[in-house]
């Protein structure tokens, strides 16, 4: 393990992320990477960042990651599969991005899944078109089982290629 990864954690949301998730709406970049709404005003955000922390979805885990005290990103592990469920990680602002964070925080998930959770399986997608994505759930051992659904990413043709990871 790397000085930076011992240094990043996960942890529940909490309602002082709020503000950070919506200062992240403002970021064009990271929403057009991430797939949010673009321009959504700071008040929808606010009320759909609150709903998660005080209405979480019961086939949605969502972990604030967290190094020292900023939220640098979050991890997803969706699905209602007792033994297995979707890894999804951000990591934001943009201007974050190309540190190996990524990496970082998408492992962190695995690690969770497999050991707090007890999943015998974590699954992953990610955008062709984004090499970036597709090389991080590679580094994780994610083994490709196939094509997914054609998809546009950043205006270009592409579709999701899907991963699957067994519990080791």
């Amino acid at each position: 393990m790397n000085l930076l990864h011992s240094q990043v954690f996960l942890r529940p949301l909490g309602m002082a992320d709020v503000a950070t998730y919506v200062s992240w709406g403002r970021d064009r970049r990271f929403c057009e990477h991430a797939g949010w709404t673009v321009d959504l005003p700071d008040a929808a955000l606010e009320a759909h960042w609150q709903a998660l922390v005080e209405r979480p979805k019961p086939d949605l885990l969502r972990q604030a990651a967290v190094a020292g005290d900023d939220v640098i990103g979050y991890v997803d592990l969706f699905g209602a599969e007792p033994e297995r469920r979707e890894l999804g990680y951000v990591v934001g602002p943009s201007g974050r991005w190309g540190r190996g964070l990524g990496g970082i925080v998408a492992r962190l998930g695995v690690e969770y899944g497999f050991g707090v959770l007890g999943l015998q399986e974590i699954w992953g997608e990610a955008v062709d078109a984004n090499q970036a994505s597709v090389r991080i759930l590679e580094s994780l051992g994610m083994t490709e089982t196939g094509r997914g659904q054609d998809e546009t990413f950043l205006g270009v043709a592409s579709y999701y290629r899907c991963f699957v990871l067994r519990r080791p």
